[in-house]
């Protein structure tokens, strides 16, 4: 199974039996391509700071194929008005919406000398981008919630109907309950509709405990490229990368399906750029599918057919055999470490298994692992970082050895 990739820093996911069979045929293999989305963004239909159809064109313009514009406790169905604000950052911003969209799309309005806007609606800036086969607007929600202080966030991604948050006597009640709700609500339509836990360091809200008592729950940020979420932790918290290991050995002793990880941008802040802001193309997801479509691409996740990634690019990812190879598309005077991270079956921890210095390397599943992922970096800075996250990086979704 041979795939050239199309990304810059690569999270690879190999999941044998529910990520893809290594025996697929070459004719099923050669009928689906990669596809790059951003799954957490914000627009003026909540604490973003850009009119929907500017940020759209950004991230159709640099590649993306699918997007969604995921704002808080909202679906951007109902009627909303925004009042320009008198910075001149906006006001040169709206000027150039203007001009772009004109008079006959944009509606506004000044009151005492105030400009009002009327945001476009989901299905109206969905159907101005959208093109079969090349661009995809997915309809998202933030479901925004809170116990005592503490904040949990939960994106719904081809939500039907708004879900107003559910509350709970505690962080882990919480979560469950806003699950549970997204759940109920796929049931009843026979639409999938993704949940995924946003940022759980974001203000430390949400522990290690707290996700391992969830209960139908398959995808979590590994990478989130919002400054204030700690995705590395700190000297009394455990980074989300370390957060995804403990989970899926808890997940697997508890015979749950394992947990994947995504990298998301959750951009805010379109003008402002900078590790203080919150900006786009930080992080996002490349999935493997026949169709862009919403219910394909999130079939396509379900089975872990979808990598991370925060820009390198993987020429060759193979799984033949219990052998898993990955080769890297190198840039000139860029170099690469590869390193397989797992599990040993009877263990609690996760270790290196192998690390290469280069471009390609090889793993053996052996029979005593449980599972195990592949991260790659490079020496390539990357060119808006947050934290103290300096280089390009990828990590691959675990392979369980059954």
């Amino acid at each position: 199974m041979k795939h050239i990739l199309p990304s810059v820093v690569l999270i690879l996911t190999f999941l044998i039996g529910s990520c893809g069979d290594s025996t697929k045929s070459t004719n099923e293999a050669l009928k689906k391509r990669w596809y790059k989305g951003n799954l957490h963004t914000h627009s003026f239909w909540s604490d973003g700071d850009e009119f929907p159809e500017t940020i759209l064109d950004w991230y159709k313009s640099h590649d993306y194929q699918f997007i969604a514009l995921s704002d808080h406790n909202t679906i951007s169905m109902e009627e909303k008005w925004v009042q320009l604000r008198e910075d001149s950052i906006y006001q040169k911003s709206f000027e150039k919406y203007l001009s772009t969209y004109g008079e006959d799309w944009v509606e506004h309005k000044t009151d005492s000398g105030k400009v009002h806007v009327k945001l476009k609606t989901y299905a109206e800036y969905r159907d101005l981008f959208e093109k079969p086969g090349e661009f995809l607007v997915i309809h998202s929600e933030e479901i925004t919630d809170r116990y005592e202080g503490k904040h949990v966030h939960m994106n719904a991604t081809n939500i039907q109907e708004k879900i107003d948050p559910q509350g709970g006597n505690s962080i882990s009640e919480v979560m469950q309950n806003n699950l549970d709700a997204v759940l109920k609500q796929r049931k009843e339509t026979g639409v999938p509709i993704m949940p995924h836990i946003n940022h759980p360091n974001f203000y430390y809200s949400i522990s290690l405990e707290d996700m391992i008592s969830l209960n139908g729950e398959r995808f979590f940020e590994v990478y989130n490229g919002h400054p204030m979420v700690h995705n590395m932790g700190d000297s009394t918290h455990i980074s989300t990368e370390e957060m995804w290991d403990q989970i899926n050995i808890s997940y697997l002793a508890a015979k749950k399906p394992i947990m994947y990880g995504l990298a998301t941008d959750d951009s805010h802040n379109y003008h402002k750029m900078g590790s203080k802001w919150s900006n786009s193309g930080r992080g996002w997801v490349m999935v493997q599918s026949d169709t862009l479509s919403a219910h394909a691409l999130i079939e396509a996740m379900e089975k872990g057919d979808f990598y991370s990634t925060t820009g390198v690019t993987l020429k060759t990812v193979d799984l033949d055999n219990k052998i898993i190879k990955v080769e890297v598309e190198p840039e000139a005077g860029i170099n690469y470490t590869i390193t397989f991270l797992g599990c040993l079956k009877g263990e609690t921890e996760v270790q290196e298994l192998k690390t290469v210095e280069g471009s390609s390397a090889n793993f053996e599943l052996t029979d005593d692992i449980l599972f195990v992922r592949s991260k790659i970096t490079s020496s390539k800075l990357q060119e808006n970082p947050i934290e103290d996250i300096k280089y390009e990086s990828a990590w691959t979704q675990p392979v369980l050895n059954d």
